[in-house]
C-alpha cells in the first residue's frame, strides 16, 4: 500500500504540491481562528431562573417561589435535572440539560414553560433568565480607584457608566458590580408623627409613587407654531420628596413627607463587600463571557473599550485590572 502511495505521487507530483498547499493553508487558518482559553468549559448546558421575592423568609420563597418553578421545569424538553434553592428573598432554578443541547434552544423553551408558572407565582414577582453564561465565563476583573471620589459615587460610575459600555462589547454576556455603595433616596418615618396625623406607611409610599411621573397634555398652537404642554413631576432631589403632599389635616393644611419622616440619602442594605490586597474596600466590575465565544478576542475587545472609556471618566478616577484570563 505504501509502495503505491510513494508510486503515485511520484507520477503526480502537481497534485501532491497542490494538496500541500491547501494543507498549509488550512492548518494556518485553523491556527488562527482555533479559540484559545487557559480554563475550557466543560460544563453542562444549564439555564438559571433568578426570582426575586423581597422580605421574605426562605421557606416562604421555597413554598410560593421556588417549588411551582421546579416542578414546571420538570416538562421542559431535554431537560435531565432541576435543582431549587432559596434564601432570604431570593430564589434560583438550575435546569441542566442533555449534552449537545442548543443553549438558546434551551432557554427558548425554558421562557416557553415560564409562562405557564407565572400564573402561580405571587403578585408582583416576575422570574428572570441568568445569563447566557457558564461557571467558567468570568475572564476578567477590574476595580476603580480614586482619591477624590467615595465608595458611592464609585459604584454609581460603574452601574451608570462602564457597565452599559461594558454590555455592548462583542462576546460580553454579562458586567457585574461589585462592592461600593448602591445610593438610595431613604425616607425613615417618625411613628409618633404618623400617629399623630393619622397617617399610614402605604399612604407616604403611593404618595411619592404618584408624584414621580411626568404626565403628557395636548399641543396649544400661537402663531402658527405648536407648543406642548407638559407636566414635569420626576423627583430629582431630596428636597422635592421632602416637598410631596401626602394629605391634609383637619383644617385642610397640606400634609408633606417632611411632616412625618426625615429624607436622607443613604446606601441600600449590602450582603457582601469587595476588597482588594487588604487595603479597604474597593468598586469593581466582572466581565462574564457569552457561552461559547472566544476568551481572548473578549478580553481583548474589553481591553480596547476601556481604553476608550477612560477619556469619559472624572478626574481622578483610575481603572486598574485585578484579573486577566489572557494574561
Amino acid at each position: 500500500m505504501l509502495e503505491k502511495i510513494i508510486d503515485w505521487s511520484i507520477k503526480n507530483k502537481f497534485m501532491v504540491v497542490l494538496l500541500t498547499f491547501f494543507m498549509i493553508v488550512g492548518g494556518v487558518y485553523t491556527m488562527l481562528n482555533t479559540p484559545i482559553d487557559a480554563i475550557p468549559d466543560l460544563s453542562d448546558v444549564q439555564v438559571i431562573v433568578f426570582t426575586e421575592y423581597p422580605g421574605q423568609a426562605p421557606q416562604v420563597v421555597e413554598d410560593q417561589v421556588t417549588y411551582p418553578l421546579t416542578t414546571q421545569m420538570l416538562a421542559v424538553p431535554g431537560a435531565k435535572t432541576v435543582r431549587g434553592y432559596s434564601f432570604f428573598g431570593l430564589s434560583f432554578v438550575y435546569i441542566i440539560f442533555e449534552d449537545g443541547t442548543d443553549l438558546y434552544w434551551a432557554r427558548s423553551r425554558v421562557l416557553e414553560y415560564l409562562n405557564y408558572a407565572a400564573g402561580r407565582l405571587p403578585k408582583g414577582v416576575t422570574p428572570a433568565l441568568g445569563p447566557d453564561a457558564t461557571g467558567v465565563g468570568w475572564v476578567y476583573e477590574y476595580v476603580l480607584e480614586s482619591d477624590k471620589h467615595d465608595l458611592q459615587q464609585l459604584r454609581s460610575i460603574q452601574d451608570w457608566y462602564l457597565r452599559y459600555e461594558l454590555t455592548s462589547v462583542e462576546g460580553v454576556s454579562e458586567v457585574a458590580s461589585i462592592g461600593g455603595y448602591v445610593k438610595q433616596y431613604q425616607v425613615e418615618v417618625d411613628p409618633d408623627r404618623l400617629l399623630a396625623y393619622h397617617i399610614t406607611i402605604p399612604q407616604i409610599k403611593r404618595a411619592i409613587q404618584r408624584s414621580n411621573n411626568d404626565v403628557g397634555g395636548r399641543l396649544v398652537e400661537m402663531g402658527e407654531t405648536e407648543f406642548m404642554v407638559r407636566g414635569l413631576g420626576y423627583l430629582q432631589s431630596k428636597e422635592d420628596i421632602e416637598q410631596v403632599v401626602v394629605g391634609t389635616d383637619m383644617r385642610g393644611t397640606p400634609i408633606r413627607v417632611r411632616d412625618l419622616a426625615q429624607v436622607v440619602i443613604g446606601p441600600e442594605l449590602r450582603r457582601g463587600v469587595a476588597e482588594l490586597d487588604g487595603n479597604g474596600e474597593v468598586v469593581g466590575g466582572v466581565i462574564v463571557m457569552r457561552f461559547g465565544d472566544n476568551a481572548l478576542k473578549t478580553i481583548e475587545n474589553v481591553k480596547k473599550k476601556l481604553e476608550q472609556l477612560k477619556q469619559g471618566l472624572p478626574d481622578g478616577v483610575r481603572i486598574k485590572t485585578v484579573y486577566d484570563r489572557s494574561g
